[in-house]
Parts: structure tokens; C-alpha cells; sequence
């Protein structure tokens, strides 16, 4: 398997509107702009910490736990559910392990993931996007699907880019 390094950007866009209103020429010209209010959404979950977000990543990668309990730590892993078996036998074979080293949050139910994604034995700093959903820190499908092109897989999970 060709190593490649991964990385996953977060990107955040912002738009601000400004409208004005004219007179009808009898009066001086006014200018009104309207108060724009963002509203942001409260976390539904606390931010994992590195070591919540590791123990998971483990119960993913351990033959031994029931494919249901993996199924709800990966974001989209219900419409392939034994994909996570085939990626987790080529980590296997490839000796790969990945390690979280810090959590930054980025949204209300987001978190982008430090990690060393290590492959037989040579370490690949990169990001991996986390979300809230379903009361479980989940490994982002985006990021899921980056595994299964590296391990040379096809998913409907995954759709082709």
C-alpha cells in the first residue's frame, strides 16, 4: 500500500450583507443598515478529550468488539457497516495505528484531531474530523473515506470524488 500523507483543512466562510434604503427625494438621502444577529448553537456534547477520542479509535480498530458498537463511532458507517472490518484488516496488515494527540473544537458539534497516523513503524502527523451525533464522538465520514481510498477500497459509503 502506497503511504500517503493526509491532511484534513477546515474551512470557514463568512458573508456580511449590507443593505440601504433611499429616500424619495424630498429629503436628504438616509442610510439604514440592518443589524445582522448570528446565532450559534449550543454544543449538544462537552469536546472530547484526546483520551476519549483514542479509547474510541481503539474499540474501532479491535477485532474482538461487535461491528454495531463500531458502526456508531464512524460517521456514516451504516450504509457499509463491514467496510469497517475491511479497513481495519488492511491497518492490520500495513501495521498501522493512529494516536490523538489534541482536540480543538471548531464548531458546536466538530472537533479536529491532532494525530500521528503511524504506518509500519513510520509516524504521519495529520487531522482527523470528529462529530457529535447520536450521543458518541464520531470519526468524520470525510475522514473515514480518505482510510478506505488508502487502503484501496470502494464503499457506497463513500462516494467517488
Amino acid at each position: 500500500m502506497k503511504l500517503r500523507k493526509m491532511t484534513i483543512a477546515g474551512v470557514a466562510l463568512a458573508a456580511a450583507l449590507t443593505m440601504s434604503a433611499c429616500s424619495n427625494g424630498d429629503e436628504s438621502p438616509e442610510r439604514t443598515t440592518p443589524t445582522q444577529t448570528t446565532t450559534v448553537a449550543a454544543p449538544t456534547m462537552a469536546p472530547p478529550t484526546p483520551a476519549d477520542l483514542n479509547a474510541n479509535l481503539a474499540k474501532v480498530f479491535d477485532e474482538s468488539i461487535p461491528l454495531d458498537q463500531k458502526v456508531a463511532l464512524v460517521q456514516g458507517a451504516a450504509a457499509d457497516p463491514e467496510l469497517i472490518n475491511q479497513v481495519v484488516a488492511a491497518a492490520m496488515q500495513n501495521n498501522a495505528t493512529i494516536e490523538v494527540l489534541d482536540v480543538t473544537p471548531t464548531g458546536p458539534d466538530t472537533v479536529t484531531a491532532g494525530v500521528n497516523l503511524i504506518i509500519n513503524g513510520q509516524v504521519n502527523p495529520a487531522t482527523v474530523d470528529f462529530v457529535a451525533e447520536d450521543g458518541e464522538w464520531k470519526m468524520s465520514q470525510q475522514y473515514a473515506c480518505q482510510l478506505v481510498q488508502l487502503a484501496e477500497l470502494t464503499s457506497p459509503a463513500c462516494p467517488a470524488a
